[in-house]
């Protein structure tokens, strides 16, 4: 059975060189405009809370470090999500028929559009929401002098956006799926209200547990559940609608 799986993990390794040899080399890349691009991360903040931002800090004295590599690698990632995308296709390719090879480049174009919609959805709408709506809080309600950490600020941001991101990945695995024929819309219609369930569960778990930034993106994914039912539906109709 080894010897069967062999060729698979050959090729699985190959795929995951390269896609983790594009993060590093870019990470390089990244880290000698880690202040720019920290100072694009901070601009939401800024925006909504300007007095805030001027009191951002850092209590480690690794913490800028640990930071700058942090922005570095997140930026990496983003920057190289187009190659991972096409690393894991080329992965698959060979369990699909030709004519669904040629689709590699609709796949990886649409997979880091959605993500890229996903993370601008959170920079420019959900994280100024849920920022103001936490501080806001704190200064408001408790009387607390808001003090940022730059290393938990950092993390807090990466976190939401690339939460949006995969989670606005969901038309394209639908897309993926249905071209295996795994499912089709019957199966998604079938199962939509524990599917709603299981957003509002992904939305609670995957951002700060305040009700802004979970309905923001409960929402936009139910709405992306919506498509994704049409997509398979054109894509891999159900035996209803056929006949």
């Amino acid at each position: 059975m080894f010897e069967e799986l062999k060729p698979h993990l050959t090729e699985l390794r190959k795929r995951l060189f390269i896609s983790v040899s594009c993060i590093i080399v870019m990470f390089f890349v990244c880290f000698t405009f880690n202040s720019y691009i920290l100072n694009i991360l901070k601009s939401p903040i800024e925006a909504v809370l300007p007095e805030v931002s001027k009191q951002i800090t850092f209590v480690e004295l690794q913490e800028p470090l640990f930071t700058a590599m942090k922005v570095s690698f997140f930026t990496a990632f983003l920057i190289s999500l187009p190659i991972i995308f096409y690393q894991f296709w080329k992965f698959v390719a060979p369990g699909l028929y030709e004519n669904e090879k040629r689709l590699v480049i609709p796949f990886v174009c649409f997979a880091s559009v959605m993500f890229a919609l996903g993370a601008l959805f959170c920079y420019f709408v959900v994280v100024p929401l849920t920022f103001k709506f936490l501080i806001d809080f704190g200064v408001q309600t408790q009387d607390f002098k808001p003090l940022i950490s730059i290393g938990l600020y950092v993390s807090f941001f990466t976190k939401l956006v690339v939460a949006f991101g995969l989670a606005f990945e969901m038309p394209v695995l639908t897309f993926f799926f249905a071209k295996l024929g795994l499912i089709d819309d019957d199966f998604l219609k079938k199962y939509f209200r524990i599917s709603v369930l299981v957003i509002f569960v992904f939305s609670a778990m995957m951002t700060p547990p305040d009700m802004i930034s979970q309905f923001l993106m409960a929402v936009p994914l139910c709405g992306l559940y919506g498509l994704s039912i049409l997509i398979a539906q054109k894509i891999n109709p159900s035996a209803k609608n056929d006949a």
